[in-house]
């Protein structure tokens, strides 16, 4: 299946950006009467057929719309304080992608080492790993938000914090709740302040353990994401 990004498809007929264009006639070696996929990231799966393999502009013709294409049937909110390795985080967002999540919010922390990030850089990633996944959402991708803040906004009953601290002893199962979005809260690489922990208590957010290992965050913040993944498979009605 060769799939393309194309969020502005909305008519029978399209034209592909320069870049795409290149990458279909000259990298894939398609041409006139072959068929590709458009993906518009929420939800709209479109198959449509070569019309004229131009390598600056390829024209398509859409024949045929899937909408809700891929749709998870669970919310899984990742919030997680971005590592001062932009690697490490760019790969969680590739695997968090495949695997499948719904949202991801970067937190700014007491500890952050790193305070500020290239959106547009984490999206391009978002979007190579939706196409290579086949998948039909593109996940939220949220700037980086002071944690208090988004604390305070957040819904305690489908949040949860993981940090180091010797009280998070009960697992995401035995929280989990089947058909309810969850958000997990992942902190920096010098974890959650005390004061940042006691600060997700008061606004009724519980803690989590996820496992007895001490893991890297990006690491932490896809056993999270993977962890959600599973129990929904687990728990979902025959």
């Amino acid at each position: 299946m060769h799939l393309f990004y194309t969020p502005d498809v909305h008519t029978d007929f399209y034209v592909l950006s320069e870049e795409e264009s290149k990458h279909c006639t000259r990298v894939l070696r398609l041409g006139q009467g072959d068929t590709v996929y458009l993906v518009d990231g929420v939800g709209g799966m479109y198959t449509a057929i070569i019309q004229e393999a131009n390598q600056k502009k390829c024209q398509l013709q859409v024949i045929d719309k899937q909408i809700e294409y891929g749709k998870l049937p669970h919310v899984t909110h990742i919030a997680v304080a971005p590592t001062k390795n932009m690697d490490r985080m760019e790969w969680f967002i590739e695997k968090a992608v495949e695997i499948g999540v719904s949202e991801i919010t970067f937190l700014l922390c007491e500890h952050s080492e790193r305070r500020q990030l290239r959106l547009d850089r984490l999206e391009k990633i978002a979007v190579s790993a939706m196409k290579q996944s086949q998948k039909g959402y593109l996940p939220l991708l949220n700037e980086m938000t002071p944690y208090h803040r988004f604390v305070q906004k957040s819904l305690p009953e489908h949040t949860f914090i993981a940090h180091l601290e010797d009280d998070a002893t009960k697992s995401i199962k035995e929280h989990y709740q089947y058909g309810k979005p969850h958000c997990i809260l992942i902190g920096p690489e010098g974890d959650f302040s005390a004061g940042e922990i006691d600060a997700a208590y008061k606004a009724g957010i519980k803690p989590v353990t996820l496992g007895k290992s001490r893991l890297r965050t990006e690491t932490a913040a896809l056993v999270a994401c993977h962890t959600l993944n599973v129990l929904h498979d687990i728990y979902a009605p025959l």
